[in-house]
């Protein structure tokens, strides 16, 4: 039989026609609904291998990214090996990052801008940019926060003491080798008038997790022509992090 749409033979043909466009045009919405999103990256860590033990850091560049980029150029450059501990205030603070074994300031790159402002608080396993009386002078030094330090974060940009100091990480292990270090016996030595540990912490090494180590010879980086200025330790009734270059 013949007619407007031809004949009944051609009808399963049409209809399976219809029934692949209708696929092709269903096919995009589909794989749609079965994708997923993709997971969010991963915060970069970075172990601390020091002569008390490991500590692992976790960064958080999303509050701090010039912190965080700042310090992992440190540390694939191989600047912290070698380093020490030179800064230890039970109930308050560990501090390091600059000076060599021989409490010698190692030459730093150009000062960053503060991100204390970012809205990450001092507390407890926290890491911090330590930094001198400008508020954007902090270069290669942080510090462990031990307790809750809330005083240290920012309140205000009228000076440096209401600037506070920028968070740019947490310790997420080794917490216990930090509580060691804090409780060593302290010193005066070298430039320094107290709370350098006895004996030294040194960072033996430090490696962001996932990449390769940064190479030895990286580590011995020059020491300045002119030694950059060191603040007197601050006086612990003050509590405030110093900086050394």
């Amino acid at each position: 039989m013949r007619g407007y749409f031809g004949t009944l033979d051609a009808m399963p043909k049409l209809k399976l026609a219809l029934l692949l466009l209708t696929a092709v045009l269903l096919a995009p919405a589909l794989q749609a609904q079965d994708a997923k999103p993709a997971p969010a990256a991963a915060n970069p860590e970075v172990l601390l291998h020091t002569s008390q033990g490991d500590i692992m850091l976790e960064l958080y560049p999303d509050k701090a990214p010039k912190s965080v980029a700042n310090f992992l150029q440190y540390v694939r450059d191989g600047f912290y090996a070698g380093t020490v501990f030179h800064r230890a205030i039970p109930g308050y603070l560990l501090q390091g990052g600059l000076y060599t074994r021989e409490l010698q300031p190692r030459r730093t790159r150009p000062a960053i801008a503060s991100e204390a402002d970012n809205g990450l608080s001092n507390l407890r396993g926290t890491v911090a940019v330590a930094r001198g009386a400008d508020p954007n002078s902090g270069t290669s030094q942080f510090f462990i926060n031990l307790v809750d330090n809330r005083r240290l974060d920012f309140v205000g940009n009228q000076s440096g003491l209401t600037w506070g100091y920028a968070v740019f990480g947490k310790v997420i292990k080794g917490m216990d080798v930090v509580d060691k270090i804090a409780a060593l016996p302290t010193r005066g030595i070298g430039p320094f008038a107290a709370d350098v540990p006895n004996p030294l912490v040194v960072i033996e090494g430090a490696q962001v997790i996932g990449e390769a180590a940064p190479a030895a010879a990286a580590a011995s980086a020059p020491a300045p022509a002119e030694p950059a200025a060191t603040p007197k330790p601050a006086k612990r009734s003050a509590r405030k992090p110093a900086s050394g270059g």
